[in-house]
């Protein structure tokens, strides 16, 4: 399995899990903790971010490796997941930012929102790892619009 892949698709992971403790923490009125878990949360997303643009700028994107009647599928999903993350990512700078504000009734509406947008995000991120890497064999590495685009 690739290094920096493995890596980043781990911290998405693990962002989302510790955004599913954080819920659980607000439920119980544990504040202190759930800040500490949310913030842990964005740093783990952060660094997720992070190697995935350093991998994209440095050694470019894996094209789709697998069987060429389901690439159209693949690339489908890609872009669906790629819309997801983009929206997702916003949301979650502005529920933090709300957060940090101390505007809380804004947070505790945006929250719930920002936290299913952000399970979808790391859910369709690790799938599109398995079709990359786990269920087929990458394809060759290229930039990121040829990989999009499938060429």
């Amino acid at each position: 399995m690739p290094l920096l892949p493995t890596m980043s698709t781990s911290f998405i992971l693990l962002s989302a899990i510790l955004i599913a403790i954080g819920w659980v923490l607000i439920v119980k009125d544990k504040r202190r903790a759930h800040r500490l878990v949310m913030i842990a949360a964005a740093i783990s997303a952060l660094l997720f971010f992070l190697i995935y643009l350093s991998r994209t700028i440095f050694v470019g994107n894996t094209s789709f490796g697998g069987p060429d009647d389901i690439k159209i599928y693949y690339t489908i999903f890609l872009i669906f997941h790629i819309i997801l993350a983009t929206v997702g990512g916003l949301f979650g700078l502005v529920t933090l930012r709300l957060a940090f504000k101390r505007k809380i009734s804004k947070h505790r509406k945006a929250g719930p929102i920002t936290s299913i947008i952000w399970f979808c995000t790391a859910v369709t991120g690790i799938a599109v790892y398995l079709l990359l890497y786990v269920f087929y064999d990458g394809g060759k590495t290229t930039s990121m619009i040829k990989a999009i685009l499938g060429t």
